[in-house]
């Protein structure tokens, strides 16, 4: 990782605010003893700096703590569960301890669990895709703490990054609709604000519509949180267009059986009158009917590899590198041709 100087100290915060290392002492241990806007000029001063309070220097000092953080988006479904998991047991063997924090798809959140991790002495970092404000890399950086990025591969991110190509992915799938004779295609996708997987997926599915020579007019997307109540309801969205979609690919698993259970409440037959797919290859993904065609991300090899590569930086003192893994298309019986093809 580049090197932005040595970490702030609290004599820093004290000279940028104006005050004696006592009263920041006080504004971040007390902050009730401390008028409001002395508080306020010490915040800003930590913010600007990005200080890290003095028991995690400490802690970096002895170079160790034996404790990995990892923030992910959301503990509500399976998505990231599996990959967690082989992370947690790789670094388990080799004496790391995890601690595990979600930010609810939230970047102010996220923000904050960073800082608090840091501060608690973390050794490393595991952040979920790239997109984040440039201060927060800055600070990392700044603060010399090992981080990577999973879930997400880009040659030219800014942190090193175990994971696959979400963009490439979804492309691969949506030709596989459009190749079966679709084309007017419904896609019902993840906040895409903030979240470059939610994102990449999208443009995916309009490389495969720019490939196939067809126009964007006959897409449609929806966007909306990854609840399967909320796929269900864009799936009615879809359907209530004067020209309704023949196939829907959604964002991931969630979304799709949200999408394939309004279907059948509204008395579709999947994939004879409207096709659906999935994206994750979750177990929830095999047990519905019919089982969801999807694409399947290797979650443990991910999780596995990645908690690998944290450890060979911050025992080897190194960079890190990426390596991107591959995904693969399982066919499952929501996806036919059109019925009119």
């Amino acid at each position: 990782m580049s090197k932005l100087g040595s970490a702030p100290t609290l004599d820093d915060v004290a000279k940028l605010a104006g005050v004696s290392t006592a009263t920041v002492s006080r504004c971040l241990n007390n902050p009730d003893q401390v008028v409001k806007a002395t508080r306020q000029r010490v915040q800003s001063a930590v913010d600007a700096l990005g200080y890290v309070p003095n028991f995690a220097a400490r802690v970096m000092a002895a170079k160790r703590s034996s404790t990995i953080g990892a923030i992910i988006p959301t503990m509500e479904n399976a998505i990231f569960a599996r990959g967690l998991q082989a992370f947690q047991e790789e670094l388990h063997q080799h004496g790391y301890t995890l601690l595990v924090s979600s930010s609810a798809y939230k970047p102010e959140i996220e923000e904050e669990q960073i800082r608090t991790l840091v501060a608690r002495g973390a050794d490393g970092l595991l952040l979920i895709g790239h997109d984040r404000k440039p201060q927060i890399y800055e600070n990392l950086e700044r603060w010399k703490i090992p981080t990577l990025v999973a879930w997400s591969y880009l040659p030219d991110g800014q942190l090193p990054c175990i994971g696959f190509d979400n963009r490439a992915a979804m492309a691969e799938l949506a030709n596989r609709v459009i190749g079966l004779g679709h084309r007017r295609i419904g896609v019902i996708s993840g906040i895409s604000a903030g979240n470059d997987r939610a994102r990449l997926r999208i443009e995916g599915v309009q490389d495969a519509i720019r490939q196939n020579d067809l126009t964007l007019s006959d897409l449609t997307i929806i966007e909306t949180p990854y609840e399967i109540e909320n796929g269900a309801a864009a799936f009615s969205g879809l359907m209530a267009q004067d020209m309704p979609p023949t196939a829907i690919l959604c964002g991931n698993d969630v979304l799709a059986v949200g999408a394939l259970h309004r279907a059948q409440e509204m008395g579709l037959n999947v994939p004879g009158d409207v096709s659906i797919t999935g994206f994750d290859d979750i177990e929830l993904a095999r047990i519905v009917t019919p089982r969801l065609t999807t694409v399947h991300v290797p979650h443990r090899e991910m999780g596995r590899r990645a908690a690998s590569e944290l450890i060979g930086m911050l025992e080897n003192q190194a960079g890190g590198s990426g390596k991107r893994l591959d995904t693969h298309i399982v066919e499952g019986q929501s996806l036919g041709p059109p019925a009119n093809s």
